[in-house]
């Protein structure tokens, strides 16, 4: 068997006509361009969509950056938007519409197939050679969506790290890359140039701690500690498990952070350097950081891919606003890694759907930052699909988008009413969509509804990132909740 010798010191291709500017309409008298919502009394069910104005901006709108003005804050862009240091890599071409939504199919299926089977950990391999561990089965991150660039390192190596609340170890692509890396904007993280770098044991209680934060078993090279986590679309990646300096912001430096280095890794990660694990296991970076942010943080994912959101570690001055409405941590959601939410109806222009409340208890669900668009047991979809239709019912139907099957041609209207879509959650906890999670567009002929059928009742409901843009989302991991705030970003 081989063995290694370890170093000491180790919506998104948007076209012509596209997006989210045929939900832009622009106010002269403030030069700025903001979404059209309109709340008089006799249309406060409705959102108003504006089409005057067809095509995505190709310049980044850095003044869009919302409330996120903290110290503890990364700004979130759309890994394929302007506002992306990523934006400018012409290796890489952004995915089509159905690419996006393929990619989703596999993370979706991963997520359900892991709930529902959780004991499915694979067993221990003795395997010493990381270059050429396989890859087969688990998990997506392909169709992550937002990215953060952190520091990693002494001196500080800045990367563009996908975040991913559905995902717990972070790792990036390290030199001297011994199995093989994909192309990525940054340039690679090179362990032997930084002073803060050291490898985990392979006898440590952190190695032992992987086999809950990736499903699987870890292994060992040498006395060195190698993680591994496997990808439902073929992504993998593998290396030494190492601590080093984490740089969030100048304000917030951590020494000692777990992370996989990655020496062998392969997939569809769109040239991000790696990953932010955000999810709920001892190794995910809210954990790490519990001692200063309580398990605590927030993001806002901006209205489109030329707008900027917010990342943010620990409390901020909104949480205690009225604003901002709390519901408890589902516990029916068995899985360390992901955040349960309980939801108990959805309303379709003010109406409360008559939905079984069983339909949802025996589904669950999760919020996830990486899902683009949210699934709903069948029962619950068809009945928003049916009401949300019949409130449509005077627009001309347009083709359907892959997995979306409502949608609507409006390229013959200079306005429409869109009806609100309201979900409810335990706690009494009332959220609305905004009028950007409503609708995913394709073109002025292709707006269609951005919600999704499970194949099954049992499969996991996901409440999706699409559904949560210019939302303040807020993790609270000590108190076990999860919170919704409006006009988090634009």
């Amino acid at each position: 068997m081989a063995t290694m010798i370890v170093p000491n010191s180790i919506a998104f291709q948007l076209s012509a006509n596209s997006l989210f500017f045929l939900l832009l309409i622009i106010f002269c008298s403030s030069c700025k361009t903001t979404f059209a919502f309109q709340g008089t009394k006799s249309k406060s069910f409705h959102h108003i969509l504006h089409l005057n104005s067809l095509l995505q901006s190709a310049a980044c709108n850095s003044s869009t950056q919302g409330l996120h003005h903290q110290k503890s804050s990364l700004q979130v862009v759309h890994k394929h938007g302007p506002c992306s240091p990523l934006h400018l890599d012409r290796a890489k071409t952004p995915p089509t519409h159905a690419e996006t939504f393929f990619q989703d199919e596999g993370r979706l299926r991963y997520i359900q197939s892991r709930l529902a089977n959780k004991s499915g950990c694979k067993a221990d391999v003795k395997v010493t050679d990381v270059a050429n561990l396989p890859a087969k089965d688990g998990r997506v991150v392909g169709s992550g969506n937002y990215i953060v660039t952190v520091g990693i390192g002494t001196p500080k190596k800045q990367l563009s790290l996908i975040f991913d609340t559905g995902s717990d170890i972070t790792w990036t692509q390290c030199e001297p890359c011994l199995g093989f890396c994909y192309h990525q904007r940054d340039a690679k993280f090179d362990p032997s140039v930084s002073s803060t770098y050291s490898n985990v044991s392979c006898n440590s209680v952190q190695c032992s701690s992987l086999l809950s934060a990736t499903g699987y078993l870890p292994l060992c090279s040498l006395s060195t500690c190698v993680y591994r986590i496997q990808y439902g679309d073929s992504s993998f990646s593998t290396g030494f498990f190492a601590k080093e300096r984490l740089t969030l912001t100048p304000f917030d430096v951590f020494d000692n952070f777990l992370f996989g280095c990655g020496q062998n890794n392969q997939g569809l990660f769109g040239g991000a350097a790696g990953l932010l694990g955000l999810g709920r296991d001892q190794l995910s970076l809210p954990s790490q950081t519990a001692r200063k942010y309580n398990k605590i943080f927030s993001y806002c994912l901006p209205s489109s891919s030329s707008s900027i959101g917010f990342l943010t570690l620990g409390k901020r001055r909104r949480y205690g606003s009225k604003s901002v409405k709390f519901t408890p941590l589902s516990t029916s959601i068995q899985d360390s890694s992901f955040y349960g939410l309980d939801i108990t109806g959805i309303s379709v222009g003010g109406k409360r759907l008559s939905i079984s409340a069983s339909v949802f208890t025996t589904a669950g669900a999760i919020i996830d930052s990486g899902t683009v668009i949210t699934r709903l047991p069948p029962d619950a979809y068809a009945a928003l699909r049916s009401e949300f239709r019949q409130r449509m019912r005077r627009y001309r139907m347009g083709r359907e988008l892959s997995i979306l099957d409502t949608c609507y041609d409006f390229s013959k209207y200079k306005s429409v009413n869109i009806p609100k879509i309201s979900f409810f959650f335990r706690g009494g906890v009332k959220l609305t969509i905004p009028l950007v999670g409503t609708l995913y567009v394709a073109n002025v002929s292709q707006v269609c509804l951005a919600f999704a059928a499970n194949s099954d009742a049992s499969d996991i409901a996901i409440f999706g990132n699409t559904q949560q843009k210019t939302l303040q989302v807020i993790y609270d991991g000590a108190g076990g909740r999860v919170g919704f705030g409006t006009k988090g970003c634009y």
